[in-house]
């Protein structure tokens, strides 16, 4: 252990195997607990030198009902639906919200706790960066004892509550309908592969290709930064496949437009000679023409059930133990994927 370390009531449950809330309730003398748990729990903390965080106790005693929220862009409709959901839950439990947004860099998201952490925030709400595929920022928090919950885009490892969609089951569900409307070689549009929903979207593709006996062609599963230049690059790149594919599944909406955009401009026609389909369901995929067939996410539902969550946690009406919540997506099928038999 380095020098100068504070051993915290995580790492005395991980040596255990018990959760934090367990430790906390032993420490605190909870009648609640068996005698000779408590006393392996209080035996173990006097061996590892655990000395109570005074500091984390007082910020939690007199709180700043103050919570950060961290998403990669506000300005997207599904992550505005998202805020405005923790807001209205936040404000009627009495809480403020500073919301701040990575930009899809992950310095930026590191910068944005900081930020939160320096105002003395009480939790976090945190939806990950296209970019971020390292994770010592929030093990750092963890290890604090700063709580937080990872919503949308998630890291499966962190030991921490998540609220997620079942992202598998909503790329089956849209990949599913093209292979009804007799698409048989489907191209995958994803975004970058460390994304959670990246890796997802792509599990529920694979799913929906193997019930109907077709072999995954790595040639047409196709990575975007999610910019306007990477979208239009991959997009040039499926018109000009030979034999070109009869139908394309975009990992998020905007993706799914800018391809559509593109098409149109070298004549590609949407579904006639191609299939297109997104996720997300962005108010956009319903006014282009052809108008897109997309996954509807509840993001206003996501945000409230992450929020509740997080607070039932802070004020001790749930268990400190981290849960996952999985939302359920909704298929969305209009003219873009409707082909003519």
């Amino acid at each position: 252990m380095k020098k100068g370390h504070q051993v915290t009531m995580k790492e005395i449950a991980k040596k255990l195997g018990v959760s934090v809330s367990t430790i906390s309730r032993a420490l605190k003398d909870s009648p609640e607990l068996h005698p000779e748990t408590k006393r392996k729990i209080v035996e173990m903390a006097k061996e590892m030198n655990y000395q109570p965080n005074l500091l984390a106790q007082s910020l939690r005693i007199s709180r700043t009902k103050t919570l950060g929220v961290i998403v990669p862009e506000i300005t997207s409709h599904f992550f505005a639906s998202c805020i405005s959901g923790i807001q209205d839950f936040a404000t009627k439990r009495g809480y403020n919200v500073m919301i701040c947004q990575s930009n899809e860099f992950i310095d930026q998201e590191i910068a944005n706790i900081r930020t939160l952490v320096a105002s003395q925030v009480d939790a976090l709400l945190i939806s990950l960066s296209r970019e971020t595929n390292h994770f010592e920022h929030l093990f750092d928090l963890y290890n604090r004892e700063i709580p937080f919950v990872l919503f949308d885009r998630v890291q499966e490892d962190i030991p921490v509550s998540k609220i997620t969609f079942n992202d598998a089951g909503g790329a089956y569900q849209v990949t599913h309908h093209m292979l009804e409307q007799g698409c048989r070689r489907i191209a995958y549009v994803s975004g970058p592969e460390d994304l959670y929903i990246s890796k997802k979207r792509k599990e529920g593709y694979l799913k929906a290709l193997d019930e109907y006996g077709i072999t995954e062609e790595e040639s047409i599963i196709k990575v975007t930064d999610l910019t306007l230049e990477g979208n239009r690059k991959v997009a040039k790149e499926i018109a000009e496949m030979k034999p070109r594919p009869d139908g394309v599944f975009c990992m998020i909406d905007p993706v799914a437009v800018d391809v559509l955009t593109y098409w149109k401009s070298i004549g590609v026609k949407v579904p006639e000679e191609i299939c297109l389909a997104g996720f997300t369901d962005n108010p956009t995929a319903a006014v282009v023409e052809p108008p897109l067939t997309t996954v509807s996410q509840p993001g206003y539902e996501m945000g409230r059930l992450a929020v509740s969550h997080l607070l039932d946690q802070l004020e001790g009406l749930a268990s400190d133990d981290p849960i996952s919540i999985v939302l359920e997506t909704t298929l969305v099928p209009r003219k873009s994927t409707q082909k003519k038999h």
